[in-house]
């Protein structure tokens, strides 16, 4: 029993043994070139090749002090799922998803600040699971779908409301510069249907929920995107934000996390 407890203290990124087979990979830029690596604990084993079509790993490992971390895909669609959690907004289940778009100049990482651009006044934080495509995909059933899905990572999807009720689009208020805060890294492995996400805004909890209540799935969602659009390796999803939000002012600092998933952190500069 003592040999039992010492292993648990030393998995590393997870709370119990359920996410012991967690993967995670980074983008990262390392001597002027731009690579994806597995990431152990404070290590990179960089691949050989593309993340999404190598699994060649090198025995040689980086100090991640020693690299700086990307944005975790260079995706050529954003998507983002809206009314997926009855305790936020419900869209009835057997209809399909309620979908917008988001821009991917609007990404950034952890640590980064979110820079609210001029006349935005009702900034809100939006704490969400973001699904991560590995493959091309077009017309896929969904369990054609679920192959598709190549791991998630968590994100904030930063919302001016007043913008969304008075734009015809959502564009400018979803997609503005930094209103897309990401993970820095892609986790494989993760029951996604079924994780803890808490939202802290100051360092108060704001949401939390599990991703088993989401109305859509993953698979239904991909699937249905499928169907309209051709989707490929590195584009994202947002899933949805459960619970409520509320405006954020100047200073504040929302952190967003996933259990075996990882963490989004930014202050708000306006």
């Amino acid at each position: 029993m003592n040999l039992w407890r010492y292993l648990i203290c030393f998995i590393p990124f997870f709370p119990s043994l359920a996410y012991a087979e967690i993967t995670h990979y980074v983008r990262y830029q390392h001597l002027g070139k731009v690579s994806y690596g597995k990431l152990v604990e404070d290590k990179i084993y960089p691949l050989q090749g593309d993340l999404f079509s190598s699994t060649a790993i090198s025995s040689h490992t980086i100090n991640l002090n020693a690299v700086t971390l990307l944005v975790p895909t260079k995706p050529e669609k954003v998507f983002a799922v809206g009314m997926n959690y009855a305790s936020h907004l419900a869209s009835p289940a057997n209809q399909p998803p309620p979908i917008f778009s988001k821009l991917p100049s609007s990404l950034t990482l952890s640590g980064a600040p979110i820079n609210v651009p001029q006349g935005a006044t009702n900034v809100h934080f939006e704490g969400e699971l973001v699904v991560v495509i590995g493959k091309t995909v077009k017309n896929a059933s969904e369990q054609e779908a679920q192959q598709a899905i190549f791991g998630v990572t968590v994100g904030n999807d930063i919302t001016e409301r007043n913008w969304q009720h008075s734009d015809l689009q959502w564009i400018r208020a979803k997609g503005s510069d930094r209103f897309g805060p990401i993970g820095s890294s892609i986790a494989v492995g993760v029951d996604y249907n079924n994780v803890e996400l808490t939202t802290r805004l100051n360092g108060q909890v704001v949401q939390q929920e599990n991703t088993r209540n989401m109305i859509h799935s993953p698979e239904k969602v991909v699937s249905y995107l499928s169907k309209h659009f051709t989707l490929k390796p590195g584009d994202l999803i947002y899933m949805g934000t459960p619970g409520k939000t509320k405006a954020m002012k100047d200073g504040d600092v929302v952190k967003v996390s996933i259990e075996g998933v990882g963490t989004v952190e930014n202050v708000v500069r306006f």
